[in-house]
């Protein structure tokens, strides 16, 4: 199989095989290769309705290359999802004849309720046996967060999408390098009421696990951590406390972009927005609760993967 995920910030790649019959229910994909690259195809998106030419020949460039990998390496099955830039786009019709050419696939530009089945999906397969039940799943993008509550014999029992992605709140609340006190008061003021609208929504108070997914949750914990470089294989399940979650976000809304820049797990895509979606993991645990997070490197791109063995 061979699924992309094109978000708010980033444009990600997955061929990977089914496991084998002998591998158990909770196994994993067998991955080929994954790829990520930071695009911005919601540059602007929030302030114009609309996808920036330059965003989306960005996105035209990397999809090309995944095209190759993807021919390269045999995939039977291809499905690409587009969240949420290309909801909220007026000319999303410039988008998909993009990526028709392209891929020779049209891109699914997927609900806020399917992004987050789909989120699930990819991060509960293969979570630890000692996970205690039930999970609330954050997925947090660019655009939108998405946040799901259910277990894994029932599935999800209540999923919604709003609108408090990294990029959206860097643009909407958090122009400072470094962002003032004000700007971060009237950014985490905004978060909040999101999180509570959604958690009035799906019961994320009464989970057990916090599982969070994406690169700004996967980039806070390497930085909890005190990774010298950024290691998957480190990040993968690792459970990081709220304490520590806050202090990252503290240290990150105070720096400057070329001082966040400076540290070795940070990517050079993400670097402008990482404050904004720290800030949203750390609201998060706050409202909902929860005293630590386990990163998962699977999310919807594992997901969209699983959904083409059906």
């Amino acid at each position: 199989m061979a699924a992309i995920d094109c978000g708010t910030n980033s444009i990600r790649l997955l061929v990977a095989d089914l496991p084998g019959e002998s591998a158990g229910p909770q196994a994993p994909l067998v991955d080929l290769t994954r790829r990520m690259e930071i695009v911005r195809l919601g540059q602007g998106v929030d302030r114009t309705g609309r996808l920036a030419p330059e965003a989306i020949e960005r996105t035209r460039v990397a999809l090309a290359s995944y095209a190759a990998d993807i021919e390269k390496l045999g995939a039977e099955r291809v499905r690409m999802c587009a969240t949420s830039a290309s909801r909220d786009a007026a000319n999303a019709a410039d988008f998909t004849e993009m990526v028709q050419r392209t891929l020779g696939v049209a891109p699914e530009v997927v609900t806020g309720d399917e992004e987050a089945r789909l989120s699930f999906t990819g991060a509960v397969r293969g979570l630890p046996a000692d996970a205690k039940a039930p999970f609330l799943v954050v997925d947090i993008g660019g655009g939108s967060t998405e946040f799901v509550v259910g277990d894994r014999a029932a599935g999800v029992r209540a999923a919604i999408s709003v609108d408090i992605g990294c990029v959206r709140m860097t643009e909407r609340h958090l122009p400072g390098d470094p962002p003032t006190p004000e700007q971060v008061a009237a950014a985490q003021a905004d978060i909040a009421a999101a999180v509570d609208r959604a958690l009035a929504v799906v019961p994320g108070r009464e989970a057990a696990t916090l599982v969070g997914l994406a690169g700004s949750v996967t980039t806070v914990v390497a930085l909890a951590q005190g990774l010298r470089e950024y290691d998957p294989e480190r990040i993968h399940h690792a459970r990081v406390s709220y304490e520590a979650v806050a202090q990252v976000t503290a240290e990150l809304l105070s720096q400057t972009r070329e001082q966040r820049l400076a540290n070795p797990v940070m990517h050079p895509g993400r670097a402008d927005v990482i404050g904004a979606g720290a800030l949203v993991l750390r609201v998060i645990m706050e409202r909902a609760g929860m005293p630590s997070v386990v990163a998962s490197e699977h999310d919807i791109l594992d997901g969209i993967a699983w959904s083409l063995a059906i």
